[in-house]
């Protein structure tokens, strides 16, 4: 048993300054010579590539619809073994799941015995955010709010009146932290624009000044259990994998350590025009931005025509959302121009400001006695037309209702709109025999 500083950053709702504050605090501590372990609650793979840059090590999703209790305890402390503290980023607010409180990050921190660190948007109120944090101080007993943290705080004044909540309600105040709009992270239309200049350094000098860091590290600690997870014996595939800034970049760290172990990993940059070997085992194509860097994919036509004719020869291929998309005929963008895709799979997809819809959602399938489950968000839509291929599974929703989510087969090929979640459920047997 070691004893380390391990929390849970949360917040009432959605758009507190989570993201911020969590790498804001992973920057400061990593500065002070700390080996810092990032974790995301929930499905989440933009946020955690924000922790990465400022840790220098993965960042770990915890997500208790997508993988049961056990894997996600193992998750946790096998990245941990090496580490001085652990951050664990929430998402939306506390209590917020895809069934009532199920899958929310409160259950994240009752599974794996986290203090809470609330952090309260102040811009606005002042006494009334006692009501706000009493609520969530008292909403659960077995959900242990250790200290709050108070952001977009406008004045002296302003900090004077916060210190009365906390005071009043009998909480710890570790930090008021002020307004800075130029620090708010730009938003793309999937979540938070990564393309941006990592800010690293002048939110680990905000987190210094206005937040009680020394105190959270002694408040925080807590005993950490040794686990590791039971890997399979190492085989000696030779996988490749589309990967770089955009384009290709949707990950979970969990699957690049389940595709190492598999065998040898090579990346590659479907952007950059290069042949794809035809001898290779396995060919993962992950999410991303494909429809932002439509043209330079269309302009790369060997990798395009070289993952055709792979694919066309049998060879076993996942391509999730973003993957899909380059494995269609083409990309209809805003301007009307075409921009044609590798064309394994017989439908275009549009971006258009018109057929732009947000699909969002946990997803669930059985396919060759396997459960399947993941995490759907995009906004392209399949151009209709008559002859879609049809799915190889009716996909549903968290709760069990069906959704129109397809999941595509062709020779051994698997493409879907959603991102699925590998660590728990097996999937990857369906490739390795």
């Amino acid at each position: 048993m070691r004893i380390i500083p391990q929390f849970l950053i949360a917040a009432p709702t959605s758009g507190a300054g989570k993201t911020t504050v969590s790498r804001g605090l992973m920057a400061l501590f990593t500065r002070k010579g700390y080996q810092v372990q990032p974790y995301k609650c929930g499905p989440d793979y933009i946020d955690t590539k924000f922790h990465e840059q400022v840790c220098h090590r993965p960042s770990y999703n915890l997500d208790t619809f997508m993988a049961q209790e056990d894997h996600v305890r193992a998750v946790y402390r096998q990245h941990a073994q090496d580490a001085d503290m652990c951050i664990v980023e929430g998402m939306m607010g506390l209590f917020d799941g895809y069934d009532h409180d199920r899958g929310s990050c409160s259950e994240v921190a009752r599974l794996l015995d986290l203090p809470v660190i609330l952090l309260v948007d102040a811009k606005s109120a002042a006494f009334s955010t006692a009501a706000i944090i009493s609520g969530f101080l008292h909403f659960r007993d077995d959900v242990k709010i250790a200290g709050v943290i108070f952001n977009n705080v406008g004045s002296a004044k302003h900090e004077a009146m916060l210190l009365q909540v906390t005071n009043h309600l009998h909480v710890p105040c570790w930090g008021l932290i002020p307004r800075r709009p130029e620090l708010m992270q730009a938003s793309r239309y999937l979540g938070l624009d990564f393309s941006e200049k990592n800010d690293g350094e002048r939110l680990a000098d905000l987190m210094e000044k206005h937040v009680d860091w020394q105190t959270i590290l002694q408040a925080t600690r807590r005993e950490l259990s040794e686990t590791v997870i039971s890997q399979p014996r190492k085989k000696n595939m030779n996988i490749w994998v589309a990967r770089n800034d955009e384009s290709f970049s949707f990950i979970y760290a969990e699957h690049l350590d389940i595709l190492q172990n598999m065998g040898m990993v090579t990346f590659f940059n479907p952007e950059e025009d290069q042949a794809i070997p035809a001898d290779i085992d396995l060919l993962y194509l992950p999410g991303g931005y494909p429809e932002k860097h439509a043209e330079a994919l269309m302009a790369a036509k060997t990798t395009r025509a070289t993952i055709k004719q792979y694919i066309e020869q049998g060879g076993k291929t996942l391509a999730e959302c973003g993957g899909m998309i380059y494995l269609s005929k083409g990309i209809v963008a805003d301007e009307e121009k075409y921009f044609e895709m590798t064309g394994v799979l017989p439908f275009s997809i549009s971006m258009r400001k018109q057929d732009r819809k947000l699909s969002l959602g946990y997803r669930q399938f059985e396919s060759n006695k396997l459960s399947m489950r993941g995490h759907e968000f995009h906004y392209t839509q399949f151009v209709p037309q008559e002859d879609m291929p049809n799915s190889i599974a009716q996909v549903f929703d968290a709760k069990g209702n069906a959704v129109d989510t397809s999941v595509f087969k062709y020779k051994h090929l698997i493409a879907s709109y959603t991102h699925l979640y590998w660590g728990d459920n097996g999937i990857m047997k369906l490739f390795q025999s």
